[in-house]
């Protein structure tokens, strides 16, 4: 199933916002209405031809505030729903993005540069968040503790109310559903702040669960800079928790702002994560799942396996093979059937990756595979990189040290089990890690002392909504996903109620 972009996108954008949000003009999504933002114009560009499709504008203070009360509103009506009917409104979620699904991949292709092939597999794992946090709603429950006291004491999980959530340019819509799912589950009602570079999908995403049920202005997507925008909707008094997935930097930023308002954040940051190869490994299988660690997305994903570590006795086997495959590997035009390998997102990310390469060439690492800008055909100006696979590199190197964010592996060699658990840790970062190895009381071993919030044995990248996700060290903190991620989104409150018929008079106080 393939289909045409021409010239630089606009038309197919233009078609498909047509259908999807019922206009191809652009803006925020308000209380179930696009309205143009107030601030500067904020252009998009293809990152398969370079070229600017859609001009739109920052969304601003104002606007922000218009979703905020928006969604206090909202929220309000949400939660004196039953859980009950909470639950059946977002298994229709999933029903209603399943039955858009090749239309909202195809946006997501042209707006964020995805091969279309992983565009699809993300639409249907956003469909999977809503069905799975639906059978959550009436499940959410508290505990009744036995005090020892005549009260009767128990916990209720409630909702913050309004969460704001920041989401980046790498995967948007897999992101936007990965967050707003369990928020809305837990009673909440948000404000979405996406990319700026990629706002496309998730705002249409938002229409689609109103046309499910959920109600309008539930959901608001604010569409601008972060610096205007996304600080606006930090600041705002209705925002009582902040999510962020993104760079350590702005990370940093955003905890520091919302520390400041005294309200609580989730971070998502980067990574720099170790995969781990021993000799006994099935090697056919670790080349390949080497290759799944980093070239897919073009290497544009936070658990992205960039450090590949291999034992020092298969190091130059593993080398060539990866090399080699990674030289084989399609890279094309994101709507191409067979591309396997897309562009990078922008040119700032584009030029942060090429950098890398070239410091890493310079304090001595061997290009293997790659190592320069890919040539397409009809992607002449788009911001292609070859699958590059970087050899004799040291841990030191800031090639090894700072999260690439591209199709490029750097290899390591380690001597023992010791020196493979010190170089993975080596690291700032902590968001995932893997081994490959025949031996199960290795795999043990490696998964305990390997600082990181996911870790795979022999095996990369299986990432679920069922499952906790997050980081260690610099990868952030809090949790994503899973009932873990669902309690993120609430508040524990202990209700005490006196249950004897003459009870005691407490601290000694009397009745006159």
């Amino acid at each position: 199933m393939s289909f045409i972009v021409e010239g630089n996108g606009e038309q197919q954008v233009e078609l498909l916002l047509n259908e999807l949000l019922g206009t191809s003009e652009f803006g925020s999504w308000i209380d179930g209405e696009l309205v143009t933002g107030k601030g500067d114009d904020i252009e998009l560009i293809n990152p398969a031809t370079g070229q600017t499709f859609l001009i739109y504008r920052d969304a601003g203070k104002d606007i922000v505030a218009d979703a905020a009360a928006a969604a206090i509103n909202a929220q309000k009506l949400w939660w004196s729903m039953t859980a009950s009917v909470r639950g059946q409104l977002m298994w229709k979620c999933g029903m209603k993005i399943r039955e858009a699904a090749e239309s909202l991949a195809r946006l997501e292709c042209i707006s964020a540069g995805k091969p279309i092939r992983d565009c699809r597999v993300e639409v249907a794992k956003v469909a999977e968040m809503f069905e799975y946090y639906a059978g959550w709603c009436d499940k959410i429950m508290g505990q009744v503790i036995p005090v020892p006291t005549t009260h009767l004491n128990y916990t209720r999980h409630e909702p913050y109310g309004v969460v704001t959530q920041i989401t980046p340019w790498n995967a948007p819509i897999f992101t936007g559903g990965w967050q707003i799912a369990p928020a809305i589950c837990a009673g909440n009602a948000v404000l979405l702040k996406p990319s700026e570079l990629t706002p496309l999908s998730s705002t249409v995403l938002v229409k689609i669960l109103e046309q499910a049920g959920i109600p309008r202005g539930l959901v608001n997507v604010i569409n601008g800079l972060g610096h205007t925008t996304g600080t606006a909707a930090i600041a705002n008094p209705a925002t009582k928790k902040v999510v962020f997935v993104g760079s350590p930097q702005t990370g940093a930023l955003i905890a520091s702002a919302a520390a400041q308002r005294v309200i609580p954040c989730v971070l998502e940051l980067g990574g720099k994560s170790a995969n781990i190869i021993f000799p006994d490994a099935d090697l056919d299988r670790a080349v390949v799942g080497a290759q799944a660690a980093v070239f897919s997305a073009a290497g544009q994903s936070c658990v992205s396996g960039a450090r590949l570590l291999v034992h020092r006795n298969v190091y130059q086997e593993v080398v060539d093979r990866v090399a080699s495959a990674a030289s084989r590997l399609p890279v094309g035009l994101p709507w191409q059937e067979g591309t396997m390998v897309g562009p990078i997102n922008n040119q700032k990310q584009f030029n942060h990756v090429h950098s890398l390469v070239s410091d890493s060439i310079a304090e001595g690492a061997i290009v293997a595979a790659g190592g320069k800008p890919s040539e397409i055909f009809g992607g002449e100006n788009g911001y292609f990189y070859q699958p590059t696979v970087l050899a004799n590199v040291k841990n030191n190197m800031r090639v090894a040290q700072e999260e690439i964010f591209g199709p490029v592996v750097s290899v390591i060699s380690f001597d023992d089990e010791e020196e493979a658990v010190a170089l993975a840790n080596d690291s700032r970062f902590g968001l995932a890690g893997a081994v490959w190895t025949a031996d199960v009381g290795r795999a043990h071993r490696m998964a305990a002392q390997v600082n990181a919030g996911t870790f795979w044995v022999n095996s990369y990248k299986a990432i679920n909504v069922m499952s906790p996700f997050g980081g260690f060290g610099e990868s952030g903190y809090g949790r994503s996903s899973g009932y873990e991620g669902l309690l993120e989104y609430t508040q524990t409150k202990s209700v005490w109620v006196e249950t004897a018929k003459d009870s005691a008079i407490q601290f000694g106080y009397s009745i006159q």
